[in-house]
């Protein structure tokens, strides 16, 4: 295996299970599956779908990549293969997930596995409107390695709605901030190098008051460079229909900063 992607792999699982552990909101328990555990002998049946109205609040991270930094250590993904610089990931976030407390609520014990093991065209495909497909497609470069089944299977099962309800609030959370200040710190600074203090300053000068306190920095080594791979905000509340972004990371507690700072990196291998 390539020692980068190695190295990559590992990083993004430590961070992963700590950001749970920072971002849990201080005042509100986490919130218990719909489902009831099955018994150990039995499959537990996929739930009905709610509606979004029906979702209660929750606490969720919004997980946002930085796709050129991902690629130097995954250069043979299908998504990588075809990056170029007049992409819309050279220069925006890119949706990594959308993660509730919970995961596989609902879900086959064969399903889990599959997705487990890593076979996500084994999984069934995401049934979504044409138009929210097109959408997705752009904003989730891994959609070309059906990320979007993995993401659904693993978190999108404990969200409370079907497939489109996820998918919509998670494009149009990542659509806010790609629209946001913080995504222009980032393009103007592709080759640079970003520091905590300025992506947490941007999100409280995009977002309102302390909202960069429920970000956190991800970053990964690439030989003797150190990327900005993904940054990770902190939401509480019901996203809906028309999800206001500043208002669901206002609500969230505030979490450990991570990584210090690194390069935003440019599409290509460097």
């Amino acid at each position: 295996m390539n020692p980068r992607l190695t190295i990559l792999l590992i990083a993004a699982f430590l961070i992963g299970g700590a950001v749970f552990l920072w971002l849990r909101p201080a005042d509100v328990p986490p919130v218990v599956p719909a489902t009831a555990t099955p018994a150990p002998t039995q499959p537990a049946a996929k739930p009905e779908p709610q509606t979004p109205s029906g979702a209660s609040d929750q606490f969720l991270i919004l997980a946002a990549s930085w796709q050129p930094a991902f690629c130097e250590g995954a250069a043979s993904k299908p998504e990588c293969r075809q990056q170029s610089r007049n992409r819309f990931d050279a220069d925006h976030f890119s949706l990594h997930g959308l993660w509730p407390t919970d995961e596989y609520c609902g879900v086959s014990s064969k399903l889990e596995q599959l997705d487990r093991d890593g076979r996500w065209s084994a999984l069934p495909p995401v049934d979504l409107p044409v138009e929210l497909r097109n959408v997705l497609d752009q904003v989730m470069p891994g959609t070309r390695s059906q990320l979007e089944r993995h993401e659904w299977i693993k978190h999108g099962t404990c969200f409370g709605a079907d497939e489109a309800s996820y998918y919509g609030a998670a494009t149009q959370l990542l659509a806010a901030l790609n629209a946001s200040k913080v995504r222009d710190l980032f393009a103007a600074n592709i080759g640079k190098t970003l520091t905590r203090d300025q992506i947490r300053e941007a999100f409280t000068d995009a977002f309102g008051r302390d909202a960069g306190l429920r970000v956190r920095i991800a970053c990964a080594d690439d030989g003797k460079r150190r990327l900005i791979s993904e940054i990770t905000i902190g939401l509480w509340g019901t996203p809906g229909d028309a999800p206001n972004l500043g208002k669901l990371i206002r609500a969230a507690r505030p979490t450990d900063g991570g990584c210090i700072g690194g390069i935003v990196d440019p599409v290509g291998l460097q």
